[in-house]
């Protein structure tokens, strides 16, 4: 849900700082007060189009963050794909936009496009109203609420696996058909080129083993002469080293019994003849074992030599000799089963009958649904100043397969008794816009697509039972999310867990707007002022006092 609201320099909002709960809270206040200031600002940080009119006069730039704690999962995955995921579970949006235009957005501390503001929104908050940001009006919104409604999202996951299947299906069929002649030339020059790797059978590591090898041969005669000379050295020649150093250490142990203060230097000494016997055997072990094979140096010459010059043919490194032969395998047995038209083509008939299955299925669920979720929005529409309206959800057949089935979802409201039915989105009225989707969202509302739902004047042009009613359906989607409402009706007022009062005085010949959360005594003389104007009287405070009861 939105935990927090930040707003900096924006309108005619100085500084403000909110801390948000859940369920249902209304902004009330004079008209012009800035209600709707709030409620733009939620829009700009969302990815709304914003320009430098919105920074205060006399500041440097406008600056708006929220934070929403507890962020929906789809949200985290999203967040995720595109490395903007937040430290603590959380996920804070930034908006900056500078006097002269320039805007700015971040994501959890990362810099974000505006396209990504949006996305990332949707997963967030909707907006109702005359405003931006209104997700109902969109086809795959409407779509998703339809399929929601109606229990339908295992369905669509399998509709959406069936249509990936039929077209990757259909791509390889139509590469197949389209590039025969292509393929015919590559599994040529990859049979070639196989028939020489074949032979050759590169093995993994063999061309770092085989040249270490023959680097060894191609010294032996160095290596042995130098190997016998450090041995003489070290052991076997007349005045070796290994002589001359006990020689050393008997004088010394002598000299130590005349003067033990010589001890330190024998004792270092004597590892020192253990060390160099042991250099001096594996020496001899080592010439024991070495010899000058000029066969074996002449077996590896030519296979380092083959292996190189297949590289140089395959145009790799020699030591990825073994993985290339593999890719060519992979790719011939690619381009066998590709020109298989007619392997090509059963799968694609298979493929697409898998999808018609499914797609058939999810097409019997939404007619199921929308006849259901048509008559509940409907009646709902009656008890808000829509007398005779009614929603009808058209399923239009679409255009070929596709991931989301096999027909359109749109829907099609009439305002009024007698008008046709038009798409949502050409409603002409926004409060008329307002209240069908709240009774959209509250029918819906086990299934709401975001967790916190804003609503802009949604009472514009109603009065007394049917803003009662609003009031009612308002709570009644308070208790399912966190809901935000501008209003001016006491009815709506009345039926919140919190209420704000936004107020709009003078800060030194400008106006400014702020806003406080209202006690239960405060509540009691806003909506008497809400009720009666002012000044306000015991008669309205006894009013405002009775609605907040009931």
């Amino acid at each position: 849900m939105l935990r927090h609201l930040s707003i900096r320099d924006f309108v005619i909002v100085e500084r403000l700082e909110l801390d948000l709960a859940a369920g249902f809270t209304v902004l009330t206040g004079e008209t012009g007060a800035g209600k709707s200031i709030l409620v733009d600002a939620l829009a700009l940080v969302l990815g709304g189009r914003g320009d430098a009119d919105v920074v205060r006069p006399g500041a440097k730039q406008a600056e708006i963050g929220v934070e929403f704690q507890a962020p929906p999962a789809t949200l985290l995955e999203w967040l995720a794909r595109h490395g903007l995921e937040g430290d603590d579970g959380s996920c804070l949006l930034r908006r900056v936009i500078e006097a002269g235009g320039r805007s700015r957005g971040f994501i959890n501390g990362r810099a974000a496009t505006l396209t990504q503001l949006r996305e990332a929104g949707e997963f967030l908050l909707d907006i109702h109203g005359q405003h931006a940001h209104q997700s109902l009006v969109r086809a795959d919104a409407q779509r998703s609420v339809l399929d929601a409604h109606g229990g339908l999202e295992s369905v669509v996951a399998r509709v959406r696996a069936a249509w990936s299947h039929l077209r990757q299906c259909r791509d390889a069929l139509a590469e197949a058909r389209e590039h025969a002649d292509r393929l015919g030339a590559e599994r040529e020059r990859i049979d070639f080129a196989l028939e020489e790797l074949d032979r050759l059978a590169p093995a993994t590591g063999e061309w770092e083993t085989v040249e270490r090898e023959h680097t060894r041969l191609s010294h032996a005669a160095t290596l042995l002469a130098g190997a016998q000379a450090a041995l003489g050295e070290l052991q076997d020649d007349d005045g070796a080293l290994l002589g001359r150093l006990a020689g050393v250490v008997a004088r010394l142990q002598g000299l130590r019994d005349i003067d033990a203060g010589l001890g330190e230097a024998v004792t270092a000494l004597e590892p020192a003849s253990i060390h160099i016997q042991e250099a001096a055997r594996e020496l001899s072990q080592y010439l024991r074992r070495a010899d000058l094979d000029p066969a074996r140096l002449a077996a590896v010459s030519s296979r380092l030599e083959v292996l190189h010059g297949a590289a140089r043919r395959a145009k790799v490194a020699p030591g990825m000799l073994p993985a290339e032969h593999a890719r060519l395998r992979a790719r011939r047995e690619e381009l066998r089963l590709a020109a298989d038209l007619e392997a090509l083509a059963r799968r694609e008939a298979e493929a697409l009958a898998a999808w018609t299955t499914a797609a058939a299925t999810l097409s019997a669920g939404r007619a199921k649904a929308a006849k259901s979720f048509g008559r509940a929005v409907t009646a709902a529409m009656q008890t808000l100043a829509m007398s005779g309206g009614r929603l009808e959800v058209a399923l239009e057949p679409a255009e070929g397969p596709g991931p989301h089935g096999a027909e359109r979802v749109e829907f099609l409201i009439a305002a009024h008794a007698g008008t046709p039915p038009r798409p949502l989105g050409k409603v002409a009225s926004g409060g008329e816009l307002s209240r069908i989707g709240l009774a959209i969202q509250v029918i819906a509302s086990r299934a709401a697509l975001v967790p916190t739902l804003v609503f802009d004047e949604v009472d514009s042009g109603i009065g007394g039972a049917v803003a009662a009613t609003v009031g009612r359906l308002l709570g009644e989607l308070g208790q399912e999310h966190q809901v935000l409402c501008v209003t001016h009706l006491a009815q709506v007022a009345a039926r919140a867990g919190t209420q704000w009062q936004v107020t709009k005085a003078s800060a030194g010949g400008a106006p400014v707007s702020s806003l406080k959360v209202l006690s239960t005594a405060e509540r009691v003389d806003e909506i008497a002022r809400m009720l009666g104007g002012t000044p306000i009287t015991p008669t309205t405070r006894k009013a405002a006092r009775e609605l907040l009861a009931a």
